[in-house]
């Protein structure tokens, strides 16, 4: 497979930051869950400090994948695919860009207003701020959530192509084969 996108499938390169970010993606929804119910505060600062530099290296995984699309072309749509379908996926897709951005950023801000990367990084002594008293979190409180919904919905999607359609959709992405054997 070429590091590039052809017009029947996706490159290298998109479809390694494709499957990086959305087992990332995963891990830090888990991570962020257990950080915000882990009833002793050390858990929560382990849990934290792994779920604070993914998230900022997912947000630049996104950044880059985004300047990447004007770099690398898009495979066109499927053959007999309906046009609503076609704006669907554009739509959902940029959903999901425009939600780890949000994320990121909101995360990245609720980290400065709330003075966590000195008790996280710096070990200064001291608890964690309360994040909730800060506006950002909510804003990634319901990012997060709106992003695993849309997340669902594209991977439902994904799974109807391929398995209800056999359509080989996700031979795209490099799973399986492009066509039957």
């Amino acid at each position: 497979m070429a590091a590039k996108s052809t017009t029947d499938r996706y490159g290298t390169v998109a479809v390694t930051i494709h499957w990086v970010t959305a087992a990332a993606i995963l891990l830090l929804f888990g991570l962020g869950l257990a950080a915000a119910n882990a009833p002793d505060p050390g858990v929560k600062l382990v849990l934290l400090r792994i779920h604070v530099p993914l998230g900022i290296a997912i947000f630049a995984l996104t950044v880059f994948r985004i300047v990447w699309w004007f770099i690398d072309r898009r495979p066109r749509p499927l053959a007999g695919m309906p046009g609503w379908q076609v704006t669907a996926e554009g739509a959902v897709r940029l959903l999901i860009y425009a939600l780890v951005l949000v994320l990121g950023a909101s995360g990245i801000v609720l980290l400065l207003l709330s003075g966590a990367p000195a008790v996280l990084f710096f070990h200064t002594p001291g608890p964690l701020a309360d994040f909730w008293s800060f506006p950002p979190m909510m804003a990634h409180y319901l990012a997060a959530f709106a992003l695993i919904g849309l997340a669902a919905l594209h991977v439902a999607a994904a799974l109807y192509h391929q398995w209800i359609r056999r359509d080989h959709l996700l031979a795209r992405m490099g799973v399986g084969r492009a066509t039957p054997a």
